[in-house]
């Protein structure tokens, strides 16, 4: 692998779409091939290097999972037990979620809790028990397995499942369990532990414009085993090649058994727009089905940072790219484009809107669509569907407001983007079984609370 070619690319398009710094890390034919550019905070021009660490935000809950899997290898947890036979003090708004939301659900985000509660419990060892009893007045934006959506609040719950059935606080039971058998030593997850490391800033700003400092530096310490780690590139990778080597670390052993492992990669639930975005969930993991595939991986964003891993266990291929500002979602797309297309045979499709884009019943979907921590508003105006989505929990400070033009691809599925500087993503209208309309956008399931006109 010629690594200066990838130091080439990766330089040019953090440089093209405003990315402050970067650090990738690929694994091809064993070997792990390390690059970095830019800087790590814009005040201090402090360089960033292949050592640096960065915020891997959400990737943390494929390390999360693969603890919960070792449990379930060890007989101490069943995956389709209700959660409360392990935490009789776990209890949502809902009595049925509350009785019968299994770890299962909670690993694949089909639990229908409100997912995006970021309370801050404090920095004490007790704050994941904290604010899973805080979570006692959380709602549901769909019934149990009805959907699809994404939620941090369910691996938090996880993370409370690990602390009781390990009797170690989360940050303990990762590091003994699994980071130090693999050798991630520069995998932490507290900031005190951070400053013993050369670290990346997050930068915020619209896409297109010069990104800046952002004003606080992480997540709260509950937020932990939904996505507090940080990590170099090359430590992700040696997570990675866990997976990748049937769940046994460097010196053979076994971390986690190879049918857990599989267990893990296999498709669970499929996205309510999975047929244009080629995505499914397993346990913890997304799956592609890409042409040269399959593919597994995640994506995590934290404040002003975004980290994305792609693994080929086909090909015994993965790359991570750790980033801090900036429109880092048109390096990965790119990068990982040419990366795996070299090296895994892998075609990483892109998602668009049609050069003219069939006519459909706009007015069908204009109204108010609610979850926990965001409000969404469709609008129709001139002929053209917008969308209007804003923050509404403890992040809603620092998120900016996200408005874009909703692109009709078919009935139910149209692609958004805020601007021309950003990839398109999928915004799908659909009902549950029950009837009730939804919306499905940057994976989150949101009902209707108001149609238009009322």
């Amino acid at each position: 692998m010629d690594i200066s070619h990838w130091q080439r690319r990766l330089s040019e398009l953090c440089e093209a779409h405003r990315v402050p710094g970067a650090s990738l890390a690929v694994l091809v034919d064993g070997e792990v091939h390390e690059c970095a550019t830019g800087v790590l905070h814009r005040g201090t021009g402090v360089e960033a290097t292949t050592d640096s660490l960065f915020q891997i935000g959400s990737i943390t809950k494929l390390y999360t999972a693969t603890l919960v899997m070792q449990l379930v290898a060890e007989g101490a947890l069943d995956l389709d037990a209700p959660v409360a036979t392990v935490l009789p003090e776990f209890a949502v708004a809902d009595e049925v979620a509350t009785k019968t939301v299994t770890p299962r659900q909670l690993l694949s985000h089909t639990s229908g809790i409100d997912g995006d509660f970021f309370h801050d419990t404090g920095r004490g060892d007790d704050c994941v028990a904290a604010y899973v009893a805080a979570c006692a007045g959380l709602g549901q934006n769909h019934p149990p397995g009805a959907t699809m959506s994404y939620c941090n609040s369910g691996f938090t719950v996880l993370g409370r499942l690990i602390e009781v059935l390990t009797g170690q606080v989360w940050d303990v039971a990762l590091r003994e369990r699994l980071l130090d058998p693999i050798g991630a030593h520069r995998t932490v997850t507290l900031p005190e532990d951070v400053l013993r490391f050369r670290s990346a800033l997050g930068h915020l700003g619209e896409p297109g414009e010069e990104p800046v400092p952002a004003p606080v530096w992480g997540l709260a310490r509950s937020a932990g085993p939904a996505g507090t780690i940080n990590a170099t590139a090359a430590d992700v990778i040696r997570f990675a090649r866990l997976h990748l080597d049937g769940g046994r670390a460097p010196d053979g052993t076994v971390v986690l058994p190879a049918e857990h492992v599989a267990a893990m990669h296999r498709p669970f639930v499929q996205l309510p727009a999975g047929h244009a975005s080629r995505m499914c969930w397993g346990l913890g993991w997304i799956t592609y089905d890409w042409p040269g595939g399959p593919v597994i991986g995640h994506d995590g964003a934290t404040v002003g940072q975004k980290a994305f891993l792609r693994v080929v266990p086909g090909a015994g291929v993965a790359a991570v790219l750790l980033t801090n500002g900036g429109v880092p979602a048109e390096v990965s797309q790119r990068l990982f484009a040419e990366l795996l297309g070299e090296h895994a045979g892998v075609a990483v499709p892109t998602f668009e809107p049609p050069a003219e884009p069939p006519a459909v019943d706009l007015s069908r979907y204009v109204g108010s669509y609610v979850r926990e921590g965001y409000d969404v508003e469709v609008s129709e105006r001139d002929g053209v569907l917008r969308l209007r989505g804003e923050s509404t929990g403890e992040l809603a400070s620092i998120n900016v407001v996200t408005e874009a033009v909703l692109v009709p691809v078919e009935e139910g599925l149209f692609a958004a983007r805020r601007n021309e500087h950003e990839p398109w993503s999928p915004v799908v209208f659909y009902t549950l079984p029950d009837g009730s309309p939804y919306l499905h956008f940057s994976m989150r399931a949101a009902p209707r609370s108001r149609p238009s006109g009322t």
